[in-house]
């Protein structure tokens, strides 16, 4: 309402107020004159047609508004009637939208996705968590947007966040750029995927819980009730070798820096930062406590073997690998070539070195260009298969040793190298790629919260179920452990490998093997998810080999067993080890290499206060025992201790809160339990 006319109308309020007398008031003018109105006005009932001069309907007919034609005086178009027809309403209006902005740039959404994380990182509404996740949501839309800007979002972002040193060596493109650009594009970085990347790599959420399992339709059939009567011993005693974690270095440089400062040591590259032109502690041709084992120490084990094990005219029965061939190369000096390499070599001299029995090998995290990984077939197409050069080259290589049949050739070809072998003794051993539950493979958190994305443990339960409705045992290999300190494998996974694990033992599973930590360790699977750990709930036990390579400040060692030719128990254990600290004294001379000694016998370091048959085996019952003695008798611990890191000089001790803590993670099959029941702080020696 204008100014004036509210004027006049208060003009006349204030006349009203002082002068209406009967039906007539009196209306104040502003020229001091006065005027008579009447106090009410009845308006004729006939629309006033004359208004307009053309109109869409009957503008006299009192069923509905009239509607006049309307012409606009500045377009001189005239407005249709289906704009204001009441009948007819139009929804949305198509003739003149509003406009969108341009479409952005590959770069533009670059620079949009580095402002918008910028912002996110600072914006103190957020927690450290939520901006985690909220930054990893621009990642994601820019990695399905422009795929091609993702390794520049992670180079860009590295250096502002100052991850590292060498941005281009870790994120480039033709390191980890393209797989973080493929993981933020498939995982759900809003929820449980998002918050377990940034809980493991940037410490900025909280862990998320273990998710509830839903077993119903997972087992064919129910666990048997009685178990079947357990296989009767044989007598007659099996020789199998367990090596693990070799970790050849073709590069190894003598001479060369063994104490550096960063990276992997014996390499021309590496250096001491307080004497950078002057190798502090020269490599040794045999190795060192900072370094992958040379081509020196490889040979060198393997020719001590046969002769300390009493295998040097029959061989071994079998021999196990638990995995990783390839030395710790930083990522931008890994390549496909150096890979297959390793393969070759390693392979070869098992086969030419270790007698005519197969190796049953099984991938480990530095088996594969980029370490680590491995894509899970469901990613479809090109991504699902970007390994598969890998598991083909690996496969024709066991098949072409003899240690394959054909039949596991064809499914570890197309299943991340793993398989089933049925020897002729009826034991059936069963490879897993456990790179498919460890922590540092970005793959694995797509999908996260779901336990078995890879279906590679579908593979195991199918495989168990056979074995049982066969009354066949099973040996199951893989490299990365399931629990011990909980710091290796993700939960979920393994989780669901515990209630594998609970279902078919001890009936099907007559022992575990795996790698990896280059300690000597093992854990124990109970019943019922561990909810009452006992010697009459433990059900299996799993055997983490010691490793070759005495990275990082361990002796180098290997490991033989004695099993029942029909149960497949595993009778006695022993160990052998070899002291690196002596190996500079072997240099310039070759008379003598490194020396191997006998280290321990399983059964007589542990079982000498539990009363068990001499030739009963060294099963889940027995280990429990164990480690009720080591709650009593500390020194027991201490020996557990030493023995985990192969009497290196550089293991520190165990004591205190350091003592419930392994015997905890003795305890613990998977990483959930470990979680969940575990001090944590206490796993190595390294």
């Amino acid at each position: 309402m204008s100014v004036k006319i509210r004027y006049f109308l208060g003009l006349a309020i204030l006349a009203w107020s002082h002068y209406s007398q009967g039906s007539e008031f009196v209306l104040a003018a502003t020229d001091s004159t006065t005027s008579t109105v009447p106090s009410s006005y009845a308006v004729p009932g006939a629309f006033p047609t004359s208004l307009y001069s053309h109109y869409y309907n009957n503008p006299t007919a009192t069923s509905a508004q009239p509607q006049p034609v309307i012409s606009d005086p500045v377009t001189h178009e005239t407005f249709p009637f289906s704009l204001t027809d009441p009948d007819n309403i139009p929804q949305y209006d198509t003739v003149d939208p509003h406009p969108l902005p341009p479409k952005a740039s590959s770069q533009q959404l670059l620079q949009q996705a580095v402002a918008q994380i910028k912002s996110i990182a600072v914006n103190p509404m957020f927690s450290t968590c939520a901006r985690c996740q909220a930054s990893l949501e621009v990642a994601k839309f820019l990695a399905l947007a422009a795929p091609e800007q993702g390794t520049n979002l992670a180079l860009t972002l590295c250096e502002y966040f100052d991850y590292s040193s060498s941005c281009e060596k870790s994120y480039g493109p033709l390191v980890m750029g393209p797989i973080l650009t493929q993981v933020v594009s498939f995982a759900d970085v809003g929820g449980y995927d998002g918050q377990s990347i940034c809980s493991e790599f940037l410490g900025l959420c909280p862990a998320p819980t273990t998710t509830a399992l839903n077993l119903t339709g997972w087992f064919a059939k129910p666990k048997p009730n009685p178990l079947p009567p357990p296989k009767q011993p044989s007598g007659q005693l099996l020789k199998v070798l367990h090596l693990s974690d070799l970790h050849i270095d073709p590069r190894y440089a003598n001479g060369a820096e063994a104490n550096c400062t960063s990276g992997l040591c014996c390499r021309d590259n590496a250096y001491n930062s307080l004497s950078p032109q002057t190798p502090l502690v020269p490599a040794p041709r045999y190795g060192s406590f900072l370094c992958d084992a040379p081509y020196s120490l490889i040979t060198s084990v393997l020719e001590a073997i046969p002769p300390l094990t009493g295998t040097e005219s029959t061989g071994f029965d079998f021999t196990l690998f638990t995995g990783d061939m390839l030395a710790h190369d930083p990522d931008n000096q890994q390549s496909r070539a150096l890979n297959e390499y390793s393969e070759v070599v390693l392979y070869d001299l098992f086969k030419r070195m270790l007698g005519p029995g197969p190796t049953y090998a099984t991938l480990g995290n530095h088996d594969t260009c980029l370490p680590d990984l491995a894509s899970p077939l469901s990613l479809g197409g090109p991504l699902g298969q970007q390994f598969s050069w890998l598991y083909d080259h690996v496969t024709a290589l066991w098949e072409q040793k003899g240690w394959l049949p054909e039949a596991s050739v064809e499914f570890s070809r197309a299943h991340y190298a793993a398989y089933m072998v049925k020897r002729a003794d009826g034991l059936r051993v069963i490879s897993l790629d456990t790179n498919l539950w460890y922590r540092s493979n970005y793959f694995n958190y797509i999908n996260s919260s779901e336990p078995d994305v890879s279906g590679i443990l579908r593979f195991l339960t199918d495989e168990l179920q056979d074995a049982e409705d066969a009354g066949d045992r099973v040996w199951i290999i893989g490299h990365v452990v399931s629990g011990w300190d909980g710091s290796n494998s993700l939960p979920n996974p393994t989780n669901l490998f515990y209630q594998i694990v609970d279902r078919f033992s001890p009936h099907v599973i007559a022992n575990i093997f795996w790698g990896h930590t280059h300690e000597d360790q093992l854990s124990i699977f109970y019943a019922n998810n561990g909810t009452n750990m006992s010697a009459e709930t433990a059900q299996a036990v799993s055997w983490t080999g010691p490793s070759v390579t005495p990275l990082t400040n361990l002796n180098s060692g290997f490991r033989v067993y004695e099993v029942d030719s029909a149960t497949f128990e595993v009778v006695e254990a022993y160990t052998w080890k070899s002291y690196v600290n002596d190996y500079p004294a072997l240099d310039s001379q070759t008379q003598f290499g490194p020396t191997f000694e006998y280290e321990y016998s399983t059964r007589e370091a542990y079982g000498g206060n539990i009363t068990w048959g001499a030739t009963d085996p060294l099963n889940a019952t027995w280990w429990h025992l164990v480690t009720e003695q080591m709650e009593v008798n500390p020194t027991l611990m201490q020996t557990f201790n030493s023995y985990q890191g192969k009497g290196s000089i550089l293991t520190p001790s165990c004591t205190g809160e350091c003592i419930p803590a392994r015997i905890c993670y003795i305890r613990s099959g998977s990483a959930s339990i470990a979680k969940q029941n575990c001090v944590s702080g206490y796993g190595s020696v390294q």
